[in-house]
């Protein structure tokens, strides 16, 4: 099975990992006597409390000011519908401008980054390509450095993190959901994947973010690091964001991934399926307003109770091939999206022509090795 294992034989369960936001210590006096805007969301948390908050109540002591939040998909409290745009506003607690930075506006522009002198970045990803929170990521590096902002980003641990797997992405298929070519799984926090973003030049005209990461304290990219939040609302639980870079793939495809019910991604089916389980997608505030096949009863598989005989350490392909073979008009059942989210022609390809799971894993593995020695130049964290 071709997967990239990232010292697994050491558990995080017995170390106290701490995200870079509670190394107060170590930023802190960076911020004194600026101006700064945060790009931040719900999962911005300090021992509980929102960093914005936190920073606010430092800040008259500190000599800085917050002057402006800018905030990724989902919103800046983290209640919009996955793809939902979100409007520019004010914090009810703190009375600071948030700037939506999703929808037509993916990137600060010049006029919203007018008056900063720094810029601090602090959101939780999940280590997985299509998870957009990276994408948001590159954008903002990009306008500092064409600024000439400063950026600070407080590294947050990968729940992913212990391994590399997946198709590697093919420029020409890059888009919001995939900007980078990296596997599915890159096996980076963002701290490292801002380094690499910054060292292969991958920001437009090739510009340089003058960047400063604050590392998480007593990470390895063995540490078993369960999200104090949930990091989006469709991403409810431990085993849905684990269990994500596998399900997700049916989003580009006429099955359900489970959107519009209590646990999407941990389900698939369709009408057209057959199977002992079945679920009726519905609108959820907050979570999905418009899922696919709403009101329509899918029959499929119930995938909350399954657990790797050895481990989350890869992707899983067997659930998208069954349902591939299984469905019964095989020249509908894949949508032009998917080849966004595979970053690559190529699966789609391979599933339609009866490739199995070993043989398309055996595909990637030039690319996954060419990663590998280029990941090896930005790690910050033992294995």
């Amino acid at each position: 099975m071709l997967v990239m294992l990232l010292g697994l034989s050491c558990s995080g369960k017995d170390r106290s990992v701490q995200p870079g936001a509670g190394n107060v210590d170590a930023y802190l006096d960076l911020l004194s006597g600026k101006r700064i805007g945060i790009v931040a969301n719900h999962t911005s948390l300090l021992e509980g409390v929102h960093l914005v908050d936190t920073l606010v109540a430092l800040s008259s002591s500190g000599n800085f000011e917050i002057c402006r939040i800018f905030s990724p998909e989902h919103g800046f409290r983290g209640t919009a519908d996955a793809g939902e745009e979100v409007g520019n506003k004010v914090d009810g607690k703190t009375g600071i401008p948030v700037i939506s930075l999703y929808g037509k506006n993916k990137k600060p522009a010049a006029e919203q980054l007018e008056s900063l002198d720094l810029v601090i970045f602090d959101i939780q990803d999940i280590g997985v390509r299509f998870y957009t929170y990276i994408s948001t990521l590159h954008y903002v590096m990009e306008a500092c450095a064409e600024n000439n902002i400063p950026l600070i980003l407080l590294d947050r641990p990968n729940p992913n993190g212990n391994y590399v797997d997946g198709p590697v992405l093919q420029i020409e298929f890059s888009s919001f959901v995939g900007m980078h070519p990296i596997p599915v799984v890159y096996g980076l926090t963002m701290g490292e994947l801002a380094g690499m973003i910054n060292g292969e030049g991958w920001l437009h005209g090739g510009v340089r973010c003058d960047l400063t990461v604050i590392p998480n304290v007593n990470y390895t990219h063995s540490s078993e690091y369960a999200l104090p939040v949930k990091p989006s609302p469709n991403l409810p639980n431990q085993h849905s964001i684990r269990i994500y870079p596998s399900t997700c793939f049916f989003e580009g495809t006429v099955i359900s991934e489970g959107r519009g019910t209590l646990f999407p991604f941990e389900v698939y089916g369709h009408p057209d399926l057959e199977g002992d389980f079945s679920f009726t997608p519905e609108s959820i505030a907050g979570m999905s307003m418009s899922p696919k096949l709403k009101g329509e009863q899918c029959f499929g598989t119930d995938l909350r109770n399954f657990e790797p005989h050895d481990g989350w350490n890869s992707i899983e392909l067997k659930w998208l091939l069954n349902a591939y073979n299984i469905f019964p008009e095989k020249d509908k059942f894949f949508l032009p999206y998917f080849e966004k989210l595979a970053g690559t022609d190529l699966l789609r390809k391979q599933i339609v022509s009866g490739l199995s799971e070993a043989e398309i894993r055996e595909s990637w593995k030039p690319d996954i090795d060419a990663y590998m020695l280029m990941r090896s130049k930005y790690l910050r964290y033992p294995e």
